[in-house]
């Protein structure tokens, strides 16, 4: 009768000394896990940031765009929209003078060369200088819409305004403000 309480008891400890050893060995395993998933969570949203962006792209008129960012980030819901930092844009008119912009902040389209520019905005076209802080530029629409503190100055004029919009191709631009019954501000420097 000893033999078989002893036979049970040590089976029942054999039987709890194994379910410990599982336990164990199976929450260190789940610990491992979780600390690969984290690793690899963090890399893939390190790996969308771009260092010294260039694009270049030429239209169907003949006109060549080129962009440079010292920054870019790719938009994670939508892999054909960069985010730009530090943008420098250059473009080239077939038949007529480049035009250069500089701005702090840039969204960039792949697929159609849409960008907007913000903060500090400068664009330059011969004499020409326009200043805000905002810039919607459009090669199919043939467009830059200037907003938010509009300022056009050449050595002749100073002109303030609300929005400058001018067609690309034809040069014909529209000046105007938001209220109506504002005026738009034009100095003469002569």
């Amino acid at each position: 009768m000893k033999k078989k309480i002893v036979v049970k008891i040590l089976t029942i400890i054999i039987f709890l000394f194994i379910l410990v050893f599982i336990f164990f060995k199976f929450s260190e395993k789940k610990e491992e896990y979780k600390i690969e998933i984290n690793e690899s969570e963090n890399n893939s949203y390190n790996s969308n940031i771009m260092k010294k962006v260039n694009y270049i792209s030429n239209d169907a008129n003949g006109n060549t765009y080129i962009i440079d960012a010292a920054e870019g980030e790719i938009d994670i819901n939508n892999s054909n929209i960069i985010y730009l930092t530090d943008v420098k844009a250059l473009i080239k008119l077939k038949n007529s003078n480049n035009v250069n912009i500089t701005s702090n902040f840039g969204k960039y389209n792949i697929d159609n060369y849409e960008t907007i520019f913000s903060k500090n905005v400068i664009i330059k076209y011969l004499d020409n200088k326009i200043t805000g802080e905002y810039l919607d530029f459009s090669l199919d629409r043939n467009s830059m819409i200037i907003s938010r503190n509009a300022v056009y100055s050449n050595y002749e004029n100073i002109l303030k305004a609300d929005v400058i919009e001018m067609n690309i191709k034809t040069k014909d631009t529209k000046i105007f403000r938001y209220n109506n019954n504002e005026k738009v501000n034009i100095k003469s420097i002569n």
